[in-house]
């Protein structure tokens, strides 16, 4: 998952005038939240990395120096209804920093306000110790 997460985020270049969104497909359990955590851990953030399914969203500043990315936006959407329950979140502000990564599980549930360039991630749980991981590079 390391070697992933550190490959994925050396290709990831900023968007002018929006955040890059991160959408991560996969059943419960199949790897999405690690997925977040590798990448946390990439990014230098110190903080503890867990699930924002309670709280939906949650803002960790990136500590790797020389990144374009200044936070790292990861969001929950398993509980949510549809998009518009981000906006109360402040959707509109966050994806519009450019120096924002936005990582968003279950985005099929938030898919009517999402933006159609997303990249997209695929987690298949195999067993215990192994996942399938695909991506899908859409810039």
């Amino acid at each position: 998952m390391m070697a992933f997460s550190a490959f994925f985020i050396k290709e990831l270049k900023p968007k002018k005038n929006k955040a890059v969104i991160v959408g991560l497909f996969g059943d419960l359990g199949s790897g999405k939240t690690t997925f977040v955590q590798s990448v946390a851990k990439v990014l230098k953030i110190e903080n503890h990395i867990t699930s924002p399914t309670f709280v939906i969203q949650k803002r960790y500043g990136v500590g790797l120096h020389g990144f374009d990315f200044k936070n790292l936006i990861h969001i929950d959407a398993y509980r949510l209804g549809s998009g518009k329950e981000l906006l109360t979140l402040g959707w509109e502000e966050i994806v519009n920093d450019s120096k924002n990564i936005i990582f968003i599980e279950w985005p099929e549930k938030v898919a009517d306000i999402l933006i159609m360039d997303i990249e997209k991630i695929y987690f298949k749980f195999i067993n215990e110790e192994t996942r399938e991981i695909s991506y899908e590079k859409t810039r």
